[in-house]
C-alpha cells in the first residue's frame, strides 16, 4: 500500500494553488466537490446534493471549507482538515450568506468546472460585484505536475493495468460477445488492485472504427481485429492503456501494416518526449507518421491526455496546447486508425516526463497480440 497523503501534503498543495491563482491575477478560488476537491484537501462528500459544499481560498487568509452542518462530521476526517477552518451552516440558513464573508466582493475567482449552477448563481447574487472564471481555465496545470507519491500510484495503476492485459490474452474471444471480454477486464482490472473500473472498450471488427465504442452484443469472430482500451483506479489514481488484437494467427496484410504505423506513430512521439517541448509538437509528430503513411484522415482524435486522480484531465496533446511539458507531467500517448465499417487500431501508453525524456507506466509488449 502506498504512504497515504498527510496533512502536510495537502498544507503544501492549498498553499501552491493559493499561489498560482494570485500569479494568474485571480483573487483566489472557489472549489466545488469533485477531483480537485479531492486533491486539495482529500476531502469527497459522500453523495454530492443540492447542498453547498465549497473550499475557499484566496491569499492573506486561511483556507475554508464550508460545509452542511450534517456533513462537518465527515469533513472533519478528511485528512486535509487541519489545513482548513470548517465553515458550517445548516438547512434553512441561506449558504450563500454564509460563503460571502469569505469572499472579496470586489475580487475575481475562479470557480470550479463542475461548480452546479444553482451554487453559482447564488453567489453571484450574494456578491454581484464579484467576477468569476472557469478554474481550468484559469489554472489549467493545478493537478498537472505529479509529485514523488503521485508517480508512484500512477507507475502501480499502470502496471495493475498491464497485468490485466496479459490476463486477457489467455481468455478466449472467438465465438464471444464484447460485454463478455469487457466484464473479463473489469474483472481482471479489479483482481489487480482496482477500486473502481471507468471503461472497457472492446471494439471488434468494425465496431474498433470507434474509438469510444461501448462494448455490446456483437459476437467475436475469427478473423476480427480487436481495440481493447480499459483503466480505471487504483489506491486513487488512474490508470488507462489500449492494445490492439487479432482474432487467429492469420492476420490481414492491411491490418498488419495499419497496426505497424500506429505503433511507429506512437513510439515516435514517446521519443519526443522531453522539458520544453509543447503539448501540441507530440500530437503533430504523431501524427506526421499516420499522414505520411496516407491514413491521415483516419486519426480522428488528440494524441493524448492528462492522468491522475481523474482518467481525464490536462494537459491535452492536441494542437493549439501550447503548454510545454514539465518534469512530473504524466499522460496518454495513443495515436490510431480508424478505417469506418472495417476496423481500428490503437496503442496506448501513459507517459511522464523527466529530465531525461519519456518513462512508460505501461510496459507490455506493443506487437498485434494474438488471441483465441
Amino acid at each position: 500500500m502506498p504512504r497515504p497523503f498527510t496533512t502536510d501534503d495537502y498544507t503544501a498543495r492549498l498553499a501552491r494553488a493559493t499561489a498560482d491563482a494570485s500569479t494568474a491575477g485571480l483573487t483566489g478560488l472557489v472549489v466545488a466537490p469533485g477531483p480537485d476537491l479531492v486533491y486539495l484537501c482529500g476531502y469527497q462528500p459522500t453523495a454530492i446534493t443540492e447542498r453547498l459544499t465549497a473550499l475557499v481560498l484566496s491569499a492573506g487568509r486561511a483556507p475554508a471549507l464550508v460545509v452542511p452542518r450534517l456533513e462537518r462530521p465527515d469533513a472533519e476526517k478528511a485528512a486535509g482538515a487541519p489545513a482548513l477552518d470548517l465553515v458550517d451552516w445548516t438547512d434553512g440558513e441561506d449558504p450563500y450568506a454564509v460563503t460571502a464573508p469569505l469572499l472579496d466582493p470586489a475580487g475575481r475567482y475562479g470557480i470550479s468546472d463542475n461548480a452546479w449552477a444553482m451554487h453559482l448563481l447564488g453567489l453571484q447574487a450574494a456578491l454581484p460585484g464579484t467576477g468569476w472564471t472557469s478554474l481550468t481555465e484559469a489554472l489549467p496545470m493545478l493537478r498537472a505536475v505529479k509529485g514523488t507519491d503521485e508517480l508512484e500510484r500512477l507507475a502501480a495503476a499502470g502496471g495493475a493495468a498491464d497485468a490485466a492485459y496479459r490476463g486477457i490474452l489467455e481468455v478466449g474471444f472467438a465465438g464471444r460477445r464484447e460485454t463478455d471480454v469487457a466484464a473479463d477486464l473489469s474483472a481482471l482490472l479489479i483482481q489487480y488492485g482496482h477500486s473502481q473500473v471507468d471503461f472497457t472498450v472492446v471494439g471488434s471488427g468494425p465496431n474498433g472504427a470507434n474509438p469510444h465504442h461501448e462494448a455490446g452484443d456483437r459476437v467475436i469472430r475469427p478473423g476480427d481485429t480487436v481495440v481493447l482500451d480499459f483503466g480505471g483506479l487504483k489506491d486513487g489514481y488512474g490508470s488507462d492503456t489500449t492494445r490492439t488484437v487479432h482474432v487467429g494467427a492469420d492476420v490481414p496484410d492491411e491490418v498488419q501494416k495499419v497496426h505497424d504505423i500506429v505503433r511507429r506513430a506512437q513510439q515516435t512521439a514517446f521519443e519526443a518526449v522531453r522539458p520544453g517541448v509543447t503539448c501540441q509538437e507530440i500530437d503533430r509528430i504523431a501524427r506526421r507518421v499516420i499522414t505520411d503513411a496516407g491514413y491521415g484522415e483516419y486519426f480522428i482524435h488528440r494524441t493524448g491526455h492528462g492522468i491522475g486522480i481523474t482518467t481525464h484531465e490536462p494537459p491535452y496533446l492536441v494542437e493549439g496546447e501550447e503548454q510545454p511539458l514539465v518534469p512530473g507531467m504524466c499522460f496518454s500517448i495513443e495515436p490510431g486508425v480508424y478505417l469506418p465499417g472495417r476496423f481500428g487500431v490503437r496503442i496506448e501508453d501513459i507517459v511522464t516526463v523527466t529530465e531525461q525524456g519519456g518513462r512508460r507506466f505501461n510496459n507490455t509488449p506493443h506487437e498485434l497480440g494474438i488471441v483465441s
